[in-house]
């Protein structure tokens, strides 16, 4: 992915708001209740708040996706609390099979996928599919004795864990971006 590309579709992506909008209403009252769930820390508030180099974070996801409203809440409220730092631009993953096609995980349309860039619209990297936090519970569901219900509730534990894993994950990308010789140049710091 160039920056010529990833600027032309930031710029057809959607807002949280706007991207939401597209969902039924049972689809946006589940995603509003993991948002309302969403504790950052004190801590995770102030680094977030701290950011000096912006992100623009292009978020392949789907409204009807059981991991997209189960982490992408996080990332929204992640993004509100950089004082604007994150910028956001929202892409259902088959409107936007382009931009899909070209983080495909293990050899499949997974969604959610967070794509990083500078500024300038440069790569970064990019995450998703689930956290280390997510996989642990479901190899514990699946491949241990443990067997949940079917639709059952995201544990606050498991909540609070995703939500550190992608501050994480934001907060890699910022020093990359802050430690970046080309970015610190242009900024003169």
């Amino acid at each position: 992915m160039d920056n010529h590309y990833l600027k032309s579709k930031f710029e057809t992506g959607l807002d949280y708001a706007d991207y939401l909008a597209q969902g039924t209403d049972a689809q946006r009252s589940s995603w509003r209740d993991v948002y309302d769930r969403v504790t950052l820390t004190e801590t995770q508030q102030s680094l977030l708040g701290g950011f000096v180099r912006e992100v623009k974070a292009l978020v392949v996801s789907g409204i009807w996706c059981g991991d997209c409203v189960q982490q992408m809440p996080i990332v929204q409220r992640i993004a509100e609390a950089s004082g604007g730092k994150i910028e956001l631009r929202w892409f259902d993953r088959d409107e936007h099979a382009d931009l899909q096609e070209r983080v495909r995980i293990n050899a499949g349309n997974r969604v959610p996928v967070v794509i990083f860039a500078a500024e300038d619209y440069e790569p970064v990297g990019w995450f998703g599919d689930k956290t280390l936090a997510r996989y642990r519970a479901l190899a514990a569901a699946q491949l241990g004795a443990g067997c949940p219900l079917p639709g059952a509730a995201v544990p606050e534990s498991e909540l609070a864990a995703v939500t550190s894993e992608w501050v994480d994950q934001f907060e890699r990308v910022h020093l990359i971006l802050r430690l970046s010789g080309r970015l610190r140049q242009r900024h003169g710091d």
